[in-house]
């Protein structure tokens, strides 16, 4: 797990339980005493990609410091339905109260990598990477990167200050590619990475003029991305993005392009269907 999601899972985890307990639970504390131990199974109910492991253990922690997990697989293995994935141990008020948080963050952060596992399989053997949007869940960013990382993609910009993304807006207000990167290039750190994107050839030789770093070719059609990629000539990293999907992925293979980005990695994931069982007093 990376450093920047150890720091803030407990955090956002915590904040998360408070949505679901502000003051206590009433039919946990009406049937369990406050020293009584249980445990449970997590279990697969279907295919997938396992990930936020940590993140699950940590939401029942958070209530039970001396909870803990004996999981059989790590995050990015991949679990068939009716897997066994690991047995919880904790005490029973905290398992039930923070069993439907640990379980959303997982499902969750699993689909995430399921999704993004079978698409980078569907570029495999070329030399594009697949990575997400900054199209995340609200609060959830960090969550949602490691989930595309664990299953094989590769991470966008974090946020607003890691590079500077030209845009639509950015450049018509700008007056266009060269004034927007000029003015970008004089405000910034020697270090500043710049993007641009492009919606047309016009903009690609713009782009290519204004000597920003990565063009974004943004919902063009196959015959514009290969002409863009034949002006551009390897000068700038190229990126394509725009309608992209499980269904259409495999057209892009041949293209001589190094980024696929994908918004629905993160925007329309769907949740991998897990479920903790077989609860158990001890």
């Amino acid at each position: 797990m990376n450093t920047g999601l150890k720091l803030r899972m407990h955090e956002k985890i915590k904040e998360t339980l408070l949505e679901d307990i502000t003051y206590k639970d009433i039919g946990v504390e009406g049937i369990f005493s406050e020293d009584s131990q249980a445990s449970a199974d997590l279990l697969a109910k279907e295919d997938g990609v396992i990930c936020g492991l940590e993140v699950f253990l940590e939401s029942f922690k958070i209530l039970d410091k001396k909870a803990k997990a004996d999981f059989s697989v790590n995050d990015g293995d991949s679990i068939k339905k009716g897997d066994k994935i690991g047995t919880v141990y904790c005490n029973a008020q905290a398992m039930l109260s923070a069993e439907r948080t640990g379980l959303n963050f997982l499902q969750r952060m699993s689909g995430i990598a399921t999704m993004t596992r079978k698409m980078v399989e569907l570029l495999e053997g070329t030399k594009i990477n697949l990575t997400h949007k900054r199209k995340t869940a609200s609060g959830l960013r960090v969550f949602d990167k490691y989930s595309v990382f664990v299953g094989g993609g590769k991470n966008h910009r974090y946020n607003l200050s890691d590079m500077a993304m030209l845009k639509d807006n950015h450049i018509s207000a700008a007056g266009g590619i060269i004034k927007a990167v000029y003015s970008v290039r004089k405000n910034s750190s020697f270090t500043t990475k710049i993007e641009v994107e492009a919606e047309t050839i016009e903009q690609v030789y713009e782009a290519l003029e204004s000597g920003c770093d990565i063009i974004m070719l943004d919902n063009m059609s196959f015959e514009e991305i290969k002409k863009s990629t034949k002006i551009i000539d390897k000068k700038a990293i190229v990126e394509v993005s725009g309608n992209i999907s499980m269904e259409n992925l495999k057209e892009y293979r041949d293209l001589d392009i190094d980024i696929i980005s994908c918004g629905a990695l993160t925007h329309s994931v769907k949740a991998l269907d897990i479920s903790l069982k077989n609860m158990k007093m001890l």
